[in-house]
């Protein structure tokens, strides 16, 4: 079964890659590879022995892929209408939106190429479309990879379990989604101690130009008041973002135990871009991450892979313009 060999090798690169560091983002990449060359493999292999049944699927896989366009499209633009009437007009919440209506334009633009068949438009149509299957894939395989770094298996035994903030409400008031984290990083500290282990509960967060105390405070207060021990609790109480949640963190773990190891509680959506900015941040753990409501995931999905996107802007920027000049080459082929 030779046709199945680079799915094998790139597999293997996944799997020694993981092994090695797990927080990476090209590992998301060769997991997403290692499934396309599975399935370029079955089909080839069944258009050898099997011609007809291979088209079939082929046009069946087509149709599916058509479908699945619109019906993202139709939930990308009604979640993002039900992500702002709940939480705002913020750019952060309106990406949802967004991405629904750039689908749209996408599709008419291809559709007027089809139609009109005038050789500039087909060829902008076929770049902006090679474009959008390039974020999709890698959205795809970041999506993909999120989930199977949320199930490998964490180091049994932690010196800290560090809670990342996210913001407080009306400038004090621990809101439900910092509420979750707090809960699994309790969680984590306890399932820790059960172990034998002694960890710090580290509530990383500083205060906001709207915020009356800084978020690290008004979590430990949330803790304390369910009745965690206080004594069990640090503030990392002058970050403003995930990377110095991280680094200030850090800061105080390598001066309590210079060969400490950690466990970092997030939000569900937030895990991988999380993991991969403690890897850059010289953190030495793993992150984990507590349940969202299902209305505000996909935005804050897109979010995170945005995010992403911007921190490897010169990889992405250089596939972006090959693309682009691909289809400018079509045209003048034409």
């Amino acid at each position: 079964m030779l046709i199945y060999v680079p799915a094998a090798a790139v597999f293997l690169l996944f799997c020694i890659k993981v092994a090695r560091e797990r927080r990476k983002v090209g590992n998301a990449v060769l997991l997403g590879l290692s499934l396309v060359f599975v399935l370029a493999g079955s089909l080839l292999l069944l258009a050898e022995r099997r011609p007809e049944l291979a088209r079939n699927i082929s046009l069946a896989l087509a149709a599916v892929v058509t479908l699945g366009i619109v019906t993202l499209v139709s939930f990308l633009l009604v979640n993002g209408v039900g992500m702002v009437r709940r939480e705002g007009f913020g750019l952060g919440n309106l990406l949802s939106l967004l991405s629904g209506a750039g689908l749209v334009v996408l599709l008419g633009l291809v559709a007027a190429a089809v139609a009109v068949r005038d050789p500039f438009l087909t060829a902008a149509a076929a770049a902006t479309a090679a474009v959008a299957g390039y974020a999709g894939f890698l959205f795809l395989c970041f999506l993909g990879y999120a989930l199977v770094y949320g199930r490998l298996p964490l180091n049994r035994k932690a010196d800290f379990v560090v809670v990342l903030g996210s913001g407080l409400t009306d400038g004090s008031t621990v809101p439900p989604l910092l509420a979750q984290r707090l809960e699994r990083g309790r969680a984590m500290h306890e399932k820790i101690t059960a172990r034998g282990g002694h960890p710090v509960l580290i509530v990383s967060g500083g205060q906001g130009t709207d915020e009356q105390l800084p978020e690290s405070h008004a979590m430990a207060a949330y803790l304390v008041d369910r009745g965690f021990p206080a004594t069990s609790v640090a503030r990392e109480d002058r970050s403003t973002s995930t990377e110095q949640n991280l680094r200030f963190s850090r800061k105080i773990m390598e001066e309590a135990c210079p060969g400490y190891r950690c466990v970092i509680v997030t939000s569900n959506y937030h895990v991988l871009r999380a993991a991969v900015t403690a890897r850059r941040e010289g953190v030495r753990g793993n992150v984990v991450g507590s349940r969202t409501a299902p209305y505000f995931w996909p935005s804050a999905a897109i979010r995170e892979f945005v995010a992403l996107s911007v921190t490897y802007w010169r990889t992405n920027v250089a596939m972006c313009l090959a693309l682009l000049l691909g289809g400018a080459v079509l045209y003048l082929l034409h």
